[in-house]
């Protein structure tokens, strides 16, 4: 067991290449090539593309990686890898990559949970998780309440999406009234300019008879077709659309339900420590209305900066470290990518 390892990272499930190499919890190197210029066109993510894009980045991100932390392959302890979730070809072409390196340099090979890793960055800023923590995971196409009392090991759901990720529906959303991909950074632009209260969208799985099923759970499905319902009878009535405001009012909502339903459940699993994570964990307005709710209810919150939100080597590598530092075995070479890797599985073993 190495108390702080040197880890090397590889992140491949969606539209970033990322490679990393941390040493323990400290990051020496952080490379990401993004393909999102790529699919913008399409309005989405392509898998085909993905994986090509993917191909050929991940040499030459690996090559800078190794530049920038001046380590040599040689000296790496470790090789960890996002085994899933995320794009079957994509996470093939990342979990490729890693076997090669281990085989290659007789390391270790760990493959780990995509979703896990969005929580276990923010030790990088914040130092280790306390037991137990609540994190709240919201991506492109994940959203998730997770109850963390280890890390490594010991991780239960309990609330998820039942339709459409938060980051899903700010996609629709932004195509819906004609904006660039990817949806969430450009409404969260706008919607600083709009008014939050203008349109009263709703809050799915809130009313009582969804909080007796679905506490915990969250549902932007039904706040997509209503922001797209609005919008088409104003177009239809001839009114110019206050695109600002609609972003602003959906926005709103979107945070509204997420930061209530996280607040709930740690009270409901008495909690007192919550960590924020995700590619939308970036966005400012659920970012500071959860630091309002949390503080309100007395709440330690914690998220990690911006640039580790996206997708990330980073994060691939700092779990790794940690499953490392944990001596908990490595992955077998038959490693497969799983594309529907459950996020209560943070290392495949």
């Amino acid at each position: 067991m190495v108390d702080t390892p040197l880890v090397l990272g590889i992140e491949s499930s969606c539209d970033e290449t990322g490679v990393a190499i941390v040493h323990g919890t400290t990051v020496l190197a952080n490379e990401v090539a993004s393909s999102v210029e790529l699919h913008a066109r399409f309005g989405g993510v392509v898998p085909e593309v993905a994986s090509r894009a993917h191909l050929e980045a991940i040499v030459p991100c690996l090559r800078r990686a190794l530049a920038t932390s001046k380590v040599s392959l040689a000296e790496i302890d470790a090789v960890a890898v996002t085994a899933g979730p995320g794009l079957m070809g994509a996470l093939v072409v990342g979990v490729s990559a890693a076997k090669a390196l281990s085989v290659a340099l007789n390391k270790p090979l760990y493959g780990v949970n995509h979703l896990v890793g969005h929580v276990a960055v923010s030790i990088i800023e914040n130092g280790p998780l306390p037991s137990p923590t609540l994190a709240l995971l919201v991506s492109g196409g994940h959203t998730s309440l997770l109850l963390i009392r280890d890390i490594t090991s010991d991780i239960t759901e309990v609330g998820s999406t039942i339709d459409d990720a938060a980051g899903e529906a700010y996609d629709k959303v932004a195509r819906l009234l004609g904006l660039s991909y990817p949806g969430g950074p450009v409404i969260d632009k706008l919607a600083a300019t709009g008014n939050p209260t203008a349109i009263h969208f709703p809050r799915g799985l809130t009313a009582q008879r969804d909080m007796e099923r679905h506490r915990f759970d969250f549902s932007f499905s039904g706040l997509k077709t209503a922001v797209a319902r609005w919008v088409e009878t104003e177009r239809r009535a001839g009114h110019e659309i206050p695109v600002a405001d609609v972003c602003a009012s959906f926005q709103e909502a979107v945070a509204d339900v997420l930061t209530a339903k996280t607040v709930a459940a740690a009270k409901a699993y008495r909690v007192r420590n919550v960590v924020l994570g995700g590619g939308v964990a970036a966005n400012s307005r659920l970012r500071s209305l959860l630091e309002e709710r949390c503080h309100a209810a007395g709440l330690r919150l914690r998220y990690p900066s911006p640039a580790l939100c996206t997708d990330n080597g980073v994060m691939v590598a700092v779990l790794g470290a940690a499953m490392v530092s944990a001596g908990l075995p490595p992955s077998p070479l038959t490693l497969g990518a799983d594309s529907g890797l459950p996020v209560e599985t943070p290392l495949v073993g």
